[in-house]
């Protein structure tokens, strides 16, 4: 068995820090890797297969990792992973210099992260478990959604600078630096107890042990369930159809994509300080979770459809992404009083694998439905539904995607609602985080 950790919060924030820092050496490499391989290939598709390669392998081996994760050191398990991804950049870099970097390659480096992703993430979650007191899990959560929606401000702005004054070479050696500082930090640093258990256990039984806990505890089923749900709404509009829609509705205007994207950053930044700078957690984390899911869908999605201006596309982006933290800190919060520490390898292992799941598929749909559904429905079509509809979003060029973000507002809106009166999810309610009981 683990030792019992002594929680400490600010151990946690050296943690959060250094990882924030070689996150930052990451989000530049691969946005200045997405500006390459468009270069190269001159080809959309080309570059959604660098984000696929890398969510493939993560979904797929997530649901193995669990038992793993709860057997051996999480520290390990996360400077393996670390060191891995720095040895695919030392590789990226060496060919990049050589002139000999080709798009399969990055292809394959990300499988490759992918899969040592299935491993660190979990563990990751593991450890910041270990080190904060319970009463403090939401105040984590909103901490790393604060950093992780800067760094989707910040990172292209660096990246784009640095790509003009050192190359992608240059950005790669600095992701390299990085990773030294995170990683000496997590090394010297960071405490945390290690694994003594010697209970042999394939990886199947540690995958059928993160679904039993599921199956026992319907309430947390559910909640993932739910998450899958609402991930695959926002990623049939957010992740690949904000930005053709945006473009194709104001003649291309780069700048106009540019000013809403930073926006949907800045909310999240803002929605990760408040939840960080709530002292004490949420009564009510249910709510916090499906009421704000509800209102990121309904006056996000929804205005964003509607409007034909970047001043309602801003309002619209701060209104879907500030609720997201507080989704984020809920779901944390719940897990972490939830899931036995012994156990949380195995379960957060399975809930990654189901929870994420549905984004590629959602990915992949958004650009069907839009290329071949509603963008042909709204531009050709003469019947009732589409003049309605054309009154609501407007004419032209990306009024089918507007249609499809009126559509994931409703949807994403009203399941959020229903979900949250779902009797299996309401037994969440009793829990009290002082006083743990596990259903085992």
């Amino acid at each position: 068995m683990e030792r019992k950790a002594e929680p400490d919060f600010k151990k946690f924030i050296i943690f959060w820090l250094s990882q924030s820092v070689s996150q930052l050496g990451s989000a530049m490499t691969s946005f200045a890797l997405t500006i390459w391989a468009y270069q190269q290939t001159n080809s959309a598709m080309a570059v959604s297969l660098i984000t696929f390669c890398s969510y493939f392998p993560y979904i797929l081996i997530s649901i193995f990792a669990g038992s793993f994760i709860d057997k051996n050191s999480k520290k390990k398990i996360m400077l393996i992973a670390d060191l891995f991804a720095a040895v695919c950049s030392v590789f990226i870099l060496i060919l990049f210099s050589t002139g000999s970097l080709h798009i399969y390659h990055i292809y394959i480096v990300n499988t490759i992260t992918g899969f040592m992703d299935a491993f660190q993430a979990p563990a990751e979650a593991v450890a910041i478990g270990m080190m904060v007191p319970s009463d403090k899990y939401a105040k984590a959560s909103g901490y790393s959604s604060f950093s992780e929606n800067l760094l989707t401000v910040v990172a292209p702005m660096l990246a784009a600078t640095f790509i003009s004054f050192v190359g992608l070479g240059g950005i790669i050696f600095f992701d390299l630096l990085t990773f030294i500082f995170a990683f000496v930090v997590l090394l010297f640093f960071i405490k945390l107890p290690e694994n003594t258990s010697s209970q042999e256990e394939s990886v199947l039984d540690g995958c059928k042990e993160g679904f039993s806990f599921l199956k026992k505890n319907r309430g947390i089923l559910y909640i993932i369930l739910s998450m899958a749900l609402l991930n695959f709404f926002s990623r049939l509009t957010y992740e690949n159809i904000l930005s053709p829609m945006l473009l194709a509705r104001t003649n291309n205007n780069n700048e106009i994509l540019g000013l809403v994207s930073s926006i949907l950053g800045i909310g999240g930044i803002i929605g990760g300080l408040l939840v960080a700078g709530k002292k004490n957690g949420y009564k009510d984390n249910l709510k916090l979770i499906y009421f704000s899911a509800a209102f990121s869908f309904l006056f996000g999605d929804l205005l964003m459809g509607l409007s034909q201006n970047v001043y309602l596309w801003s309002i619209a982006a701060l209104a879907a992404s500030i609720p997201i933290p507080f989704v984020i800190a809920g779901q944390k919060t719940i897990m972490y009083n939830t899931v036995p520490q012994n156990l949380q390898g195995r379960v957060f292992a399975v809930r990654n694998a189901i929870q994420f799941c549905t984004i590629p598929i959602g990915i992949l749909l958004g650009g069907f439905l839009a290329d071949y559904v509603f963008e042909p429905f709204m531009l050709g079509s003469k019947s009732i539904l589409a003049v309605f509809l054309r009154k609501l979003v407007g004419t032209g060029s990306g009024s089918g995607m507007a249609v499809m973000f009126l559509c994931t507002g409703i949807l994403g809106s009203t399941s959020s609602i229903l979900l949250y009166n779902n009797r299996n999810v309401k037994l969440l309610r009793d829990i009290n985080p002082k006083n743990k009981q596990f259903i085992q």
